[in-house]
């Protein structure tokens, strides 16, 4: 069987189509369909059904998905192998992060990557829904996302996705500098109850975080904005439009906003690093995680149990 048919399988099934897997492989859908019926004859049964307009694999192909991961593991082990007697590893690294993640951790690594001989560091933000991160491992080597306290661990962790914690990271609540609740130590979800939050749109971490406090709170959020740029929301809150959630590492900077620690929920967000089991094993991308771990361990503490 044709490794590259087997990626394009596994990009299929990640980015759950045809259209899409062609996007992150850099094909035509053209070729990706030609990759898969090449894939179907050598294995002698289907490994794709068609769903309404849309592609889906059988069970079968699940199968066969599964067991190209060990292949791309061998593979990248046995590449692994070789450049070990290599005087240092060389290479580029895709490193992307959501925006507030990126803001916290991504300065530091690229001052420590670039004391690294032979290592290019390629960053971008990427911040999207929580479901979505897994599926950004097919074009970029390690995915720095988040996720609420106490919230479904990663569709595919263990066989299909490695993750690596970097740091939980506290959400407080802000609000404007003369607000009643600013001079208080720290306010619990039935103080709350009033107020007018400015949220992330639905589907992202801290959104989720908003629903725990609301249901210790014992009502419904009254939410008035969503806005999932916090430099825009602490402004916001400034102006007296809302309260909201926002990280403590990198919250806090508007002058006209107080950050007041909430007690009786447990309020924070995992940041962990999201990789692909074969992207995992080269030395390159080991060497920028371990840069990653120390500055995350820099910024926040050590890393959080699991």
């Amino acid at each position: 069987m044709d490794v590259r048919a087997l990626e394009t399988l596994r990009a299929v099934r990640t980015q759950g189509g045809v259209s899409a897997a062609a996007t992150v492989l850099h094909l035509t859908p053209s070729a990706v369909s030609q990759q898969l019926a090449a894939l179907t004859r050598d294995a002698g049964v289907p490994l794709t059904e068609r769903i309404g307009r849309g592609l889906r694999l059988t069970p079968a192909g699940e199968a066969l998905a599964d067991a190209a991961v060990d292949v791309a593991v061998a593979v990248e082990r046995a590449r692994a192998a070789c450049a070990v007697f290599l005087d240092r590893p060389e290479g580029t690294v895709r490193v992307s992060a959501f925006q507030s993640g990126a803001r916290l951790l991504l300065p530091g690594l690229l001052t420590r990557v670039a004391a690294l001989d032979g290592i290019d560091l390629e960053c971008s933000d990427e911040d999207v829904a929580q479901d979505e991160f897994p599926a950004l491992t097919d074009r970029v080597d390690v995915v720095v996302a988040h996720r609420p306290d106490g919230g479904a661990g990663w569709p595919g962790e263990g066989a299909r996705l490695r993750v690596v914690p970097l740091l939980r990271e506290p959400l407080d609540v802000a609000v404007p500098a003369d607000h009643p609740l600013a001079g208080r130590g720290s306010v619990r979800p039935g103080d709350l109850v009033d107020e007018e939050w400015i949220a992330v749109r639905q589907g992202f971490p801290v959104a989720r975080v908003l629903e725990a406090v609301a249901a210790a709170a014992g009502a419904p959020p009254r939410i008035a904005h969503r806005i999932n740029d916090f430099s825009v929301v602490e402004a916001l809150v400034a102006a007296g439009h809302g309260v909201s959630l926002v990280p403590r590492h990198t919250g806090g900077t508007h002058p006209g906003v107080r950050l007041v620690a909430l007690a009786g929920v447990r309020a924070g967000r995992r940041v962990e690093a999201l990789l692909r089991p074969d992207v995992a094993e080269r030395l390159v991308v080991r060497r920028v995680l371990d840069e990653l771990v120390a500055e995350a361990a820099e910024v926040s503490g050590p890393a959080p149990v699991r």
